[in-house]
């Protein structure tokens, strides 16, 4: 039988054991009583199983409230403990959304729990292979934009929201000739009244493809489609339509069968971004972490996907911005190859000054750095922000200090001094 095997972490009063058959229970095939009908045949070919259990050291208060609890005055020590389950795939079939429901769902409602945190998912190959594969990720991106042997070096439309129409295009146009690699739109601006995509689609890549045609370099445009799933499609089809290659959505905010759906009407590049993330994982027993909710997102199809910044202005310790981005280069079944990766985003508060972090988190090239005042602001203009990032992988690639590369490269030594006195 095969098995989605769910990691989770867990905190309560109770027999972890018994929590963990709980949990089993409740996410499969049965309930707080046995039932009319949950024969024995049933309950093998349908129960998940409890795998694993490592208890933790015990917290004296709990991290969460129970009404549950209170009203049968239970109380600590709160016994923590890493528990692994697994669901059988014939439950769920090729169905996300129900994927997302069965090593979720009522789980974090259970009165038994203090606490209780999704960490992983593993899938067997041939339940990974229901789902959709990246159109390009890492190998098909560089494939498109002929980009080789570096990090692809990009930015974000600021401001992020109100600019019109004109003014975007021309800021575009801008940087283009400065050289950047990857345009995108921030996750607030998707189709404002200020530039609705049906007049900013066409203006902006009016302005790319004149661009594309006298130079014979491209830069991806990462629209912001993030709308109602039919609106999404239509959005991709103008991109299509003008000659675009990519488009960008807010991953939480349109939901896994949206994603699917969108996956399945267009050839386009998805660049996935996280915004709202911390929702789910900023707390250290809710939630989600990374390694479970990018297996879910995955899925649906995309391409790249943000994993936040080193030492950048979002909460994340930069331990887990760098597994973050290393577990989007490993295929979600391990018999995959590069068919099956993502391209790692990094983005919040990038620099300069932050591109040795990024380049010994990741440990190669493979990856998007993405800068918005690290780039618009810099004191010389633009073409020389991106030259600055350019400047710092030289010396990352070389073995050597920024400092040291700064004293011959002004692009460089200038956003040392710039941002780098800013904090």
């Amino acid at each position: 039988m095969d098995l989605i095997e769910a990691r989770y972490l867990i905190e309560t009063p109770m027999d972890p054991e018994k929590i963990a058959t709980i949990m089993a229970g409740e996410q499969s095939s049965g309930t707080f009583v046995r039932v009319a009908g949950e024969t024995d045949e049933l309950r093998e070919r349908c129960s998940a199983r409890v795998l694993s259990i490592r208890e933790l050291t015990p917290a004296n208060q709990p991290s969460l409230q129970s009404a549950y609890l209170t009203a049968r005055g239970v109380t600590g020590p709160y016994r923590r403990a890493e528990i692994r389950i697994g669901f059988p795939t014939g439950n769920i079939g090729r169905n996300l959304a129900t994927l997302a429901s069965t090593v979720s769902g009522n789980l974090y409602d259970l009165g038994e729990i203090t606490g209780l945190k999704l960490i992983d998912l593993k899938l067997p190959k041939p339940y990974r292979d229901l789902y959709d594969y990246p159109v390009a990720g890492t190998k098909g991106t560089r494939a498109r934009m002929n980009v080789q042997d570096r990090p692809f070096f990009g930015t974000i439309i600021k401001p992020n929201v109100g600019m019109r129409t004109p003014d975007i295009a021309n800021l575009v146009e801008q940087l283009c000739e400065a050289g950047v690699d990857f345009i995108k739109d921030d996750e607030v601006c998707a189709n404002p009244e200020s530039s609705p995509l049906a007049e900013r689609i066409p203006a902006v890549m009016g302005r790319v493809r004149r661009y594309r045609d006298r130079t014979g370099r491209d830069v991806m445009i990462a629209f912001n489609i993030t709308d109602e799933t039919d609106a999404m499609r239509k959005h991709a089809d103008l991109i299509e339509k003008e000659g675009g290659a990519c488009a960008m959505v807010s991953m939480n905010w349109a939901g896994l069968s949206a994603l699917q759906t969108l996956r399945k009407s267009t050839g386009l590049v998805l660049h996935g971004h996280r915004n709202g993330f911390g929702a789910f994982s900023r707390h250290p027993l809710l939630g989600m972490a990374f390694p479970a909710y990018q297996t879910l997102y995955r899925l649906t199809g995309m391409d790249h996907m943000h994993v936040h910044g080193m030492g950048g202005k979002f909460c994340d310790e930069d331990s887990e911005v760098q597994a973050s981005a290393q577990i989007c280069a490993h295929p979600l079944a391990p018999e995959n190859g590069d068919e099956d990766h993502v391209l790692p985003v990094f983005s919040s508060g990038q620099w300069a000054g932050t591109v040795p972090a990024t380049h010994d988190a990741v440990g190669s090239a493979d990856f998007m750095f993405l800068a918005g005042g690290g780039i618009l602001a810099h004191p010389s203009g633009p073409a020389a922000g991106i030259t600055s990032l350019r400047q710092a992988w030289e010396a990352c690639e070389a073995g050597i200090s920024l400092e040291h590369h700064a004293k011959t490269n002004s692009a460089l030594s200038e956003a040392l001094s710039f941002y780098g006195a800013k904090g």
